[in-house]
């Protein structure tokens, strides 16, 4: 018998699940990776948020203030035609008060009546409006095309009087980028949006190659030999109208060199404990192969009904716990057999099988069966005439030779009566042929009588006479007796008959004789003779016998 465990398979299916749970780590390791660049990014990119905020924010206040220098030097200018020295020191005294302001008087013509700026600053002012822009033309909100004469982004705020209007600007130069880019703890860039290859202003330390990098989320890039954070800032005038686009970004290297220590670490650690994981594992996966060895060679060996048991398990898990319970099954098995072996040499197989199932309640089960019975005649005579120990050794040599006739045929020896043998053909299993089974056994016995009977006499012991009865009936077979003690056998009124049948062989002058409801079932069979009949004890009609004289092939 194959065993069904196939222990090679079993080590390599072990080893391969530690492997596979190392390999699984191994290859969760750029996801782990870039997790945390995505943590970076993140962690910058709320960085970029909050100073987009504080951007609009600031750009916001500056518009207002913007707004107001124009509205009140609007307010002080009432008349268009000519300069009003009053107006225009109002105007100059605004001026001094916003550094990074220029104010612009103009016509609706877009003449200039008279323009403001800072000491500070040492530009000139132009004649005309921006370039000659129309006045119409001129907003307030983000414009990219500067103030007064300088290239670059700027905000501006319009206000108009009766023949005129107001124009204060405010350009965001380098300056102002850095002082911005220190308070927000980010390198600033402004791209010119006429030629995005090029910046209108950046801080000192902002990456120039960032310019080449047009992504519209943040990301890491690789620039001038240090790892960068770049995400744009788009800010929108929170009055008026326009955009404002900077490119933010900050030097990651160093955080960038500290994750990669960690995750170094944590690889060298992983490499360890992996290693460990695999020699752990097939020193397990090899412990319990071996345990399963043995098992599966105790197996194989019960299988040629060799009972042994599993020794030298001692893994204080399941695989203990399947040794110690197997050789418990075992021990079941062997005194099973035992008990067999010593049942069988009471009772027919069938019967032993029948206790062996449990199936020993008490009860019964109706069974139409054919019931034999034989008898040694004149036994008296012949116990009277030879001592006890040889009597036994006669009826042992005559049961043998009789009951292997009806156990080849398929029936129970229920009893022994004395010198007589009750046999049953039908339980406690039923076959189609019982009647033919009993019949042929009878005509097996009479002719293994006559051996018998030749042997005996070559010792010089007196020939054996019997006679048998046959019936066929239903009867009740099942478990008789106690709780304490029962015995598994067929009773009723046709075992009776079956008995008086071989009862009366010796008056009708024959040694078989099967009733008639028996002939019906062999006739085709065997060769019979009917009697006449005959009256037995217990039964007020008449039974009809037949007297058996061969069974046919």
């Amino acid at each position: 018998m194959k065993s069904p465990i196939h222990l090679s398979t079993v080590r390599a299916k072990l080893t391969a699940l530690v492997a596979f749970s190392v390999a699984t780590s191994a290859a969760a390791l750029p996801v782990l990776w870039w997790t945390l660049e995505r943590q970076l990014v993140a962690t910058t990119s709320e960085r970029v948020t909050d100073a987009e905020a504080a951007l609009r924010h600031e750009m916001g206040d500056d518009l207002e203030g913007l707004s107001l220098t124009a509205r009140i030097t609007a307010a002080s200018w009432t008349s268009a035609g000519s300069v009003n020295p009053r107006s225009s020191a109002v105007s100059a005294m605004l001026i001094d008060s916003f550094e990074d302001q220029h104010v612009r008087v103009l016509r609706d013509d877009g003449t200039e009546i008279a323009a403001f700026s800072h000491p500070a600053h040492t530009h000139g002012l132009p004649g005309h409006a921006e370039g000659g822009r129309p006045v119409d033309r001129i907003a307030t909100g983000i414009d990219a095309l500067g103030c007064a004469g300088e290239s670059g982004m700027a905000l501006r705020a319009v206000a108009r009087f009766e023949g005129g209007l107001v124009e204060a600007c405010s350009p965001i130069v380098e300056e102002r980028l850095v002082e911005e880019a220190e308070r927000l703890d980010l390198e600033l860039a402004i791209p010119d949006p006429h030629d995005p290859s090029e910046f209108l202003a950046r801080t000192q330390r902002f990456p120039t190659a960032a310019r080449d990098d047009h992504r519209a989320s943040a990301h890491l890039s690789k620039l001038a030999g240090r790892t960068w954070c770049v995400a744009p800032i788009e800010v929108r005038a929170v009055e008026g109208s326009g955009t404002m686009t900077f490119l933010a970004a900050s030097d990651v290297t160093d955080d960038l060199g500290s994750l990669r220590r960690t995750f170094y670490s944590g690889l060298a650690a992983l490499i360890l404990t992996s290693a460990l994981a695999l020699l752990f594992g097939a020193r397990l996966a090899s412990t319990m192969s071996a345990a399963l060895r043995r098992v599966s060679e105790a197996h194989k060996r019960i299988a040629e009904h060799e009972y042994v048991h599993v020794n030298g398990i001692k893994t204080g898990d399941e695989l203990e716990d399947l040794a110690v319970g197997f050789n418990a099954m075992v021990d079941g098995l062997k005194e099973r057999d035992q008990l067999r072996t010593t049942f069988g040499k009471y009772m027919t197989p069938e019967i032993v099988d029948h206790l062996m199932a449990g199936k020993v309640e008490l009860g019964g089960t109706s069974l139409t069966v054919s019931i034999l019975f034989t008898d040694i005649r004149d036994f008296t005579s012949i116990s009277e005439r030879m001592d006890a120990h040889a009597l036994v050794a006669l009826l042992n040599e005559y049961f043998t030779e009789m009951v292997r006739i009806v156990i080849d045929e398929g029936g129970v020896v229920d009893k022994y009566i004395g010198d007589a043998i009750m046999a049953v053909f039908g339980a406690p299993v039923s076959r189609p042929d019982d009647a033919l089974r009993a019949v042929r056994a009878a005509t097996r016995m009479r002719d293994a009588l006559v051996t018998l009977n030749a042997s005996l006499a070559s010792r010089g012991i007196a020939p054996i006479r019997t006679g048998i009865g046959i019936h066929t009936g239903t009867v009740v077979a099942g478990n008789i007796g106690s709780e304490q003690r029962m015995e598994y056998t067929v009773i009723g009124d046709n075992v009776n008959l079956a008995s008086r049948l071989e009862g009366r062989t010796k008056d009708l002058g024959v040694d078989i004789v099967i009733s008639d409801d028996t002939y019906q079932q062999v006739r085709a069979r065997c060769v019979s003779r009917e009697l006449s009949e005959i009256q037995v004890k217990g039964r007020e009609q008449p039974v009809i016998v037949h007297e058996l004289v061969s069974t046919l092939p």
